[in-house]
């Protein structure tokens, strides 16, 4: 079998696992985009995930602007389109916050974060297909979490046995990709996702790294965020 379907049954999978999980206020709204953007993402996965990669990127979860839009990870709208390059029809979460709809690649708002990383990514190797060659991006949790006034919950505040089952769940995922692409190193995008991949590939032979997150929220990101970034991948050893 080859990568890129192993990919898309990992997904298949990690979908349903997390299909029925049920979560406690103060999340209201849980976005699923493994099931109503699959197309655009099953698209990413046999596009680009085809082969070995020695480099995977780690993300945390869905933005309201990227992935729950496009169904790629960062998936700010016209990274995706222009520079990723995948596009397919979205369909509707069966619940929708009326402040955060879905409107899939007609999306105007740009996710900041998915414009600095799928950014920093052309401005270094010029072309997605270079990229894609030795790496790959991807989330660890697939679910975007959402308040009753519509704000982004992010789950490294979640506790309790919702958690447990999805982190479970992840988990699992997460060892599969790294497998299937035999992957070297896996970089967290931030705290959380290093920390859930230091816990989720313990003794699998996989190099953990970390860039700083490149959300306007981090302070460290406002401020030559790809140089930044850059900086810690060679410092790391990740790049040369």
């Amino acid at each position: 079998m080859d990568t890129a379907q192993e990919l898309v049954e990992a997904a298949l999978e990690l979908a349903a696992r997390t299909a029925k999980l049920k979560f406690e206020p103060p999340v209201e709204y849980v976005y699923r985009p493994l099931e109503y953007a699959w197309r655009p993402h099953e698209a990413y996965l046999r596009r680009h995930g085809r082969g070995e990669k020695r480099v995977v990127f780690l993300g945390m979860n869905p933005g309201p602007f990227g992935m729950a839009q496009t169904g790629v990870p960062f998936g700010e709208v016209k990274a995706v389109r222009d520079w990723v390059g995948v596009q397919a029809p979205v369909d509707h979460p069966p619940r929708e916050h009326p402040k955060r709809p879905v409107l899939g690649f007609a999306c105007k708002r740009s996710e900041v974060s998915g414009k600095r990383l799928w950014g920093w990514f052309a401005q270094r190797f010029g072309t997605a297909e270079k990229f894609f060659q030795d790496h790959f991006v991807v989330n660890y949790c697939p679910l975007l979490f959402l308040s009753e006034s519509g704000s982004n919950l992010t789950p490294d505040k979640f506790k309790g046995d919702a958690a447990d089952a999805l982190f479970a769940a992840c988990d699992t995922h997460l060892r599969r990709v790294v497998a299937d692409m035999r992957a070297e190193w896996l970089v967290g995008v931030g705290a959380f996702a290093e920390a859930r991949a230091r816990q989720a590939l313990l003794g699998h032979g996989v190099a953990i790294a970390r860039i700083p997150h490149p959300s306007p929220a981090n302070p460290q990101a406002n401020k030559d965020w790809p140089g930044a970034a850059t900086k810690a991948m060679l410092a790391q050893g990740v790049w040369q």
